[in-house]
């Protein structure tokens, strides 16, 4: 009678999803995942061809956890954009390596910025669509201002570099929006 099966496809994606959230998407390597599933590498390559599959799922992971990520952010704020600043700038504080696996690299299975941030739900359009109610006359390029700036603020919380509270976060997002509104 074969050995039942103790590992699941299940077991090993959410060991690789913990292991690229805790440690970052490079220590996600078969000896690793073993390790962090508890259970030899030959299960791993039984459920999946190869590491860039279980990556390409690890990634699809994450974007599902950023989508709920996002959707449980208080949106307290008016201003179009700012909202959306606020959640992607706290993304990038609580979860760094997952931020990083998302926006910070260039393998992320064919899929842009743009649709990672837009989400399921249409983060993106929905703030867009704010400006335009708002009045902006051209809310796609002020999209693209908000989004340069709110990056870079993002960026900065990755390393370390941006150490503003939310308050002057607030400020400085409304503040752009009316200057590139302007």
């Amino acid at each position: 009678m074969p050995r039942k099966e103790t590992i699941t496809k299940s077991d090993i994606l959410k060991a690789a999803f913990e292991l690229a959230r805790e440690e970052g998407m490079e220590e996600v390597t078969a000896r690793h995942l073993a390790t962090k599933a508890g259970c030899s590498t030959q299960p791993i390559f039984r459920l999946y061809k190869n590491m860039e599959e279980v990556l390409a799922d690890v990634m699809t992971e994450a974007i599902s956890f950023f989508d709920s990520f996002y959707a449980a952010y208080p949106k307290s704020q008016a201003t179009p954009f700012v909202n959306l600043g606020l959640a992607y700038i706290s993304f990038a504080e609580k979860e760094k390596n997952l931020f990083r696996m998302m926006f910070l690299n260039d393998k992320r299975e064919g899929i842009s910025l743009y649709e990672l941030l837009n989400g399921k739900n249409g983060n993106v359009l929905v703030e867009i669509n704010r400006a335009k109610e708002d009045g902006c006359k051209d809310p796609q390029g002020m999209f693209m201002k908000m989004w340069i700036f709110i990056h870079g603020m993002a960026c900065m919380t990755i390393t370390g570099d941006y150490d503003l509270g939310i308050t002057e976060t607030v400020q400085l997002l409304k503040e752009a929006y009316q200057s590139f509104a302007g």
